[in-house]
């Protein structure tokens, strides 16, 4: 498992928070959003998800990932 913050611009309320929780867990990721540091930490499985499909996921939602 590796764990990893992504900086993530446009995130401001509670559903941007289950937004972007709920689309990590749909593809395997455990994700906890910080709204005071914009940021995601992730905790994913390399042979399972790439750091690019995370980041994918996230921008599906309507987020930049710095």
């Amino acid at each position: 498992m590796k764990n990893m913050t992504l900086q993530v611009e446009g995130m401001s309320c509670q559903h941007c928070v289950n937004s972007i929780e709920g689309a990590l867990k749909s593809i395997g990721v455990s994700g906890k959003v910080d709204l005071n540091s914009n940021t995601v930490e992730i905790t994913y499985n390399e042979d399972n998800t790439t750091l690019d499909q995370i980041k994918e996921t996230i921008e599906e939602q309507g987020y930049d990932v710095m």
